[in-house]
């Protein structure tokens, strides 16, 4: 992966792996926050038979992000209704030799 941030890395993974992806967060101007579909996703993805709901983030900030699904007032809701739930972890690796180069790490937590 050569992205800028883990949505672009998540998004270009999904995409190989044959999902049609929407992102669904957004930046709120007023409030100079963001804000993530039912205040914990980023992306969703569409395949035959599945839909798949992905929070990305940092590698380091995995622990935190499952802990704010399991407490979200809607994640139940959303598993009642077959969503898969992933969290989408990412992290540079160390430089390749001779070169500037920096390889992507994805850590993939289930929620489902």
């Amino acid at each position: 992966m050569a992205g800028k941030s883990p949505t672009q890395n998540s998004l270009a993974v999904l995409r190989a792996l044959g999902y049609t992806c929407w992102v669904v967060e957004y930046w709120n101007s007023f409030t100079r926050k963001r804000v993530d579909l039912f205040n914990a996703w980023d992306i969703i993805a569409l395949r035959e038979n599945e839909v798949l709901f992905v929070q990305t983030t940092s590698y380091s900030n995995v622990s935190a992000r499952v802990k704010k699904i399991t407490e979200n007032e809607h994640t139940a809701d959303i598993r009642k209704a077959g969503v898969r739930l992933e969290i989408h972890g990412w992290r540079k690796t160390a430089k390749v030799r001779g070169g500037k180069t920096q390889v992507w790490k994805q850590r993939v937590v289930d929620l489902s």
